[in-house]
């Protein structure tokens, strides 16, 4: 049995290993490169970096490197504010009980856990509500707004969810209870009648940054809470590190307010995490470590997440509002041991549903597998893993409460979000954003479901992005990495969409004789690495899922290797490390 496993996980791996195509920069614009690598002293690779984010002079190059709170915007430029802030310093006046309601994702819990904090402060008539994914599902719940209504409560602000919940909105004033709506999704046809809508992307919104996380416009209502109260900021500041949590987490770009509001909650989680968040870091290894949005992405956010997709999403908000280290490492750890059960549990599915996606028509435009025993907790994580082995658009079906249910997941360059809006007459519910979609639809509905979503994908993709790509930002040398260079090229954090991780290509490389390879399975590749120019200056490297290219690297070869650049910490110390994206071996003329 386990022969066999270790067979499928070592199969899992090598497909994983898609040919990818390199996307080389455009022509520089040299001129207003060589000005500003005047004007700045920087390398000129640093300054074509810049200048591809429309970075052109000295001040705009300030702007980016020192973000400032005081930039963000007045939170009262989002319609409906007031209104919000108005009916929430009554509810206090009038000692009502509030409710905060939110997803049980890490965006939704993390924006739970701000607003709740920060309203108790000033009024303890207050509860919180996170629905059970597989009793409630996703958005507002009608037992949730019972549950409200059993305890008296008179105004529910909701978060990350809520802009298409116009007919529980209805419900929930039929029993005398309020909304207030904090939601960073599209909108519907018609915007829900609550005592306020937050949400930048309503039509009608002139708030001038629209991609605020859900934790994020929860910050927003708080920052307005405390200008009309008298609150000073210092006391709202604190709860960055759950927001920078939420923007990493919910991938949204680190761009406008996203990238202060990250930049500032890096700090926060590194200099003064909240005690829950303090006990993932150590549970995480990344204590005496200095964390960036990757490591929100890949080790605390996935804790975090696991209690919503295992258990019960609550636990999560308990850890995040943790008053003492003591009962927060408890949390921590029930927590973290929830998530390596979730780790056990979505590599099983995985590695059942390559083999169906397997036994299936190769040539489609799209994957769909259903299987009604799989956990509906994983089914989003196994259809990204999905994406990293047959890279097309993706939807992982189980079964939950008598309908199907699942997660959908899309590639660059795709609107996942039409595709499954065009087939929505098939649907009970859908929801989600451009790259990622959850619905539920009936049995009976399948077949021609994944027929329209085929159909509708392979009329509509451009067949040009159904390979992945590397896009490359600059040519780069060994020697060019020096401590002033990859100092400032830190400065360029925090990375995430809209700022990714610049990618260097390097020509012409050689193992040292040092390269070996590491993993479970062998299946990364650690090296040792030099150029040719530069022989006795090895850098260290990580190859993930490369390692059928071991034996050409071992054996002296020359290699192009496209890479970003980031610190390692290893026993406390830190080193350069380039995390190799893609290689491409060298034609070898013998003659």
């Amino acid at each position: 049995m386990f022969r066999q496993l270790y067979s499928l996980e070592t199969l899992f791996y090598l497909q994983m290993s898609v040919e990818k195509k390199w996307i080389l920069p455009v022509a520089a614009d040299s001129e207003k490169i060589n000005s500003l690598a005047t004007a700045l002293g920087v390398d000129w690779t640093l300054a074509q970096l810049l200048v591809q984010r429309e970075i052109y002079t000295f001040e705009q190059a300030k702007f980016f490197f020192r973000p400032q709170l005081e930039n963000l915007h007045d939170p009262f430029l989002m319609k409906d504010m007031q209104h919000a802030v108005n009916r929430i310093n009554q509810a206090i006046a009038n000692d009502e009980h509030i409710m905060v309601y939110g997803d049980y994702d890490v965006d939704g819990t993390t924006a739970v856990a701000l607003v709740y904090s920060f309203i108790h402060k000033i009024h303890a008539n207050i509860s919180y509500y996170i629905p059970d994914r597989y009793d409630e599902g996703y958005g507002i719940s009608t037992k949730g707004i019972d549950h409200a209504k059993e305890n008296n409560v008179k105004l529910i602000i909701a978060l990350d969810c809520g802009i298409k919940a116009n007919e529980k909105i209805n419900y929930a004033k039929q029993s005398g209870i309020d909304f207030i709506i904090c939601d960073h999704h599209l909108p519907g046809d018609d915007i829900p009648k609550a005592v306020a809508v937050l949400d930048a992307k309503r039509y009608d919104c002139e708030y001038p940054f629209k991609e605020l996380s859900g934790c994020g416009v929860g910050f927003k209502l708080i920052q307005a809470l405390g200008k009309e109260n008298n609150i000073p900021f210092e006391n709202i500041e604190k709860y960055l590190d759950l927001v920078a949590v939420s923007i990493a987490a919910d991938i949204v770009p680190v761009v406008g307010e996203n990238r202060i509001l990250a930049f500032y909650g890096l700090k926060r989680l590194n200099e003064n995490p909240r005690n829950g968040l303090l006990a993932i870091i150590k549970l995480s290894g990344l204590e005496n470590h200095q964390i960036s949005l990757d490591d929100i992405v890949f080790k605390i956010g996935p804790r975090i997440n696991a209690a919503g997709r295992m258990e019960q999403g609550r636990s999560a908000v308990d850890l995040l509002i943790a008053d003492d280290n003591e009962s927060a490492i408890e949390q921590a750890t029930s927590i973290n041991s929830v998530n390596n059960e979730r780790k056990n549990v979505d590599r099983a599915i995985t590695l059942e549903a390559i083999e169906m996606v397997k036994s299936t028509d190769e040539n489609k435009k799209t994957t769909v597998v259903y299987n009604p025993n799989w956990h509906k907790g994983v089914v989003g994580i196994v259809a990204s893993r999905l994406i990293e082995s047959f890279y097309r658009p993706t939807i992982v079906l189980t079964k939950s409460n008598g309908l199907i249910s699942g997660s959908a997941r899309s590639i660059p360059g795709f609107d996942l979000h039409q595709a499954v809006e065009a087939c929505s007459d098939l649907l009970e519910t859908f929801g989600g954003h451009t790259y990622a979609a959850g619905m539920t639809l009936k049995e009976e509905n399948l077949e021609q479901f994944k027929y329209r979503f085929e159909k509708y994908v392979n009329d509509n993709i451009d067949e040009s992005i159904m390979t992945p790509q590397v896009s490359i930002d600059a040519h780069l040398d060994f020697k060019q990495i020096t401590p002033k260079f990859f100092r400032i090229l830190n400065q360029f954090q925090p990375f995430g969409p809209g700022n990714m991780s610049p990618v260097f290509l390097t020509q012409n490389v050689y193992d040292n004789g040092n390269s070996r390879k590491v993993g479970q399975f062998g299946e990364h590749v650690k090296l040792e690495i030099i150029q040719e120019e530069e022989p006795y200056r090895p850098f260290h490297g990580i190859a993930f899922n490369l390692s059928e290219h071991f034996n050409f690297i071992k054996g002296g070869n020359p290699i192009d290797m496209c890479y970003s650049i980031a610190e390692n910490y290893y026993r406390g110390v830190a080193n350069i490390q380039l995390r190799v994206k893609d290689v491409k071996c060298k034609e070898i003329d013998f003659l």
